[in-house]
């Protein structure tokens, strides 16, 4: 037996119908998904293609409640440690997952007590939020430089923005750092200006705001030139300019502020953080918007973190980029605990999954209400 079961489980108990399921089947395994496009390259990684697979957890328990989530790939003896578990051991509604367990089990086991106990997630952990959010399309790449294009005209990232816009939504986030590695450096930075302007320019007063995400492949300096090159243009926020450093950030919230962009967020924390970093700079009103991983941070975790943002004035806006799912969970923890500014949208299709109700309206996402967390498994 895994050392995690050999521990005592201390938790209060919450329900009595979470004591009265027992999980009975626990099941890895994995589901087919696609974007509705082919996805080119950011500013650091190349291609990232369309087709994707994603691993995913089913519990059952032998009341013949089921639920499932993200998951990942691990032992087998780590996953059967569930079996013969009251739920109520496993989960509460008050503090999520029970500490002693992995995060791999986090999206199954809340989607699980969603539908032993007949409420959505949101409700859980509270409604503080509203039911429906902002949303942006987190799906405009530098597609220019997709081998399908070979005139390499930005005609295609403007078709790949007005088809986000037909299907709903009001905010783009538009990927720059063409500086970095795909272009010479003054060529890149010329080509980022002219993308954002370009896109601006197509959709001025059709309320579409934009955000721009350099993926750290900037220099503090690159930063300013670059919104300087697009001074005229509101931001909604300005992700991953750099890795987060205390003097570079400070500079550039100062300079933010004293040249026109004092309203544009600066977001980041995103990729491989340093939390106690991040959190400094938050508390001293640099860093507006944290970007932790839903999954990587794990959906507890996040649940532990927002009352601490909050407190300190930072929004939140968890990096959903991947998977339709991610998406969907953070609407789930945006309307149970409110706090999140926008929500990244990350538009999916799948013969293996059934999504749910969710609907994306005007640029907002509103939040499935069935149990759970709404979704179901087709295989």
């Amino acid at each position: 037996m895994p050392e995690i079961w050999a521990r005592s489980i201390q938790v209060p108990k919450q329900s009595s119908e979470l004591e009265k399921h027992v999980i009975d089947k626990c099941e890895l395994m994995e589901v087919d998904f696609h974007w509705p496009r082919f996805v080119g390259k950011n500013g650091r990684i190349d291609d990232h293609g369309q087709y994707r697979k994603a691993t995913v957890l089913q519990v059952r328990t032998k009341q013949g409640a089921q639920g499932w989530g993200m998951s990942e790939k691990m032992p087998k003896s780590l996953v059967d440690g569930l079996l013969g578990k009251p739920l109520s051991e496993l989960i509460s509604p008050d503090a999520g997952l029970n500490p002693d367990l992995p995060k791999a089990f986090d999206f199954a086991l809340h989607d699980l007590m969603g539908i032993v106990l007949e409420k959505p997630v949101y409700e859980l952990l509270g409604t503080k939020g509203n039911r429906e959010n902002p949303v942006y399309s987190g799906m405009i790449y530098l597609d220019e430089l997709n081998a399908d294009n070979p005139s390499k005209s930005i005609d295609r990232v403007l078709d790949n923005c007005n088809w986000d816009v037909e299907y709903g939504y009001r905010q783009l986030k538009v990927k720059i750092g063409r500086s970095g590695r795909w272009y010479p450096h003054d060529k890149g930075l010329e080509k980022d200006i002219e993308v954002v302007r370009a896109i601006y320019d197509a959709f001025k007063g059709k309320g579409v705001e934009l955000l721009v995400d350099a993926n750290d492949m900037y220099s503090l300096e690159d930063t300013k030139m670059f919104l300087q090159g697009v001074r005229d243009i509101p931001l909604f926020w300005f992700e991953e300019p750099f890795r987060e450093e205390r003097a570079s950030s400070r500079d550039l919230r100062k300079w933010m502020n004293a040249n026109g962009f004092s309203d544009t967020l600066y977001a980041d924390g995103e990729a491989r953080p340093d939390h106690d970093q991040c959190m400094a700079l938050a508390a001293e009103s640099i860093l507006n918007v944290y970007l932790k991983d839903i999954y990587g941070h794990g959906f507890t975790n996040w649940r532990g973190l927002m009352p601490e943002l909050k407190k300190i004035g930072t929004w939140a806006s968890p990096h959903a980029w991947g998977s339709l799912l991610k998406t969907y969970y953070t609407a789930h923890l945006a309307s149970g605990l409110g706090n999140i500014v926008t929500i990244e949208g990350v538009t999916c299709f799948s013969e293996d999954i059934d999504f749910g109700d969710y609907e994306i309206k005007n640029g907002k996402l509103i939040t499935s209400s069935a149990p759970g967390f709404g979704m179901k498994l087709l295989v």
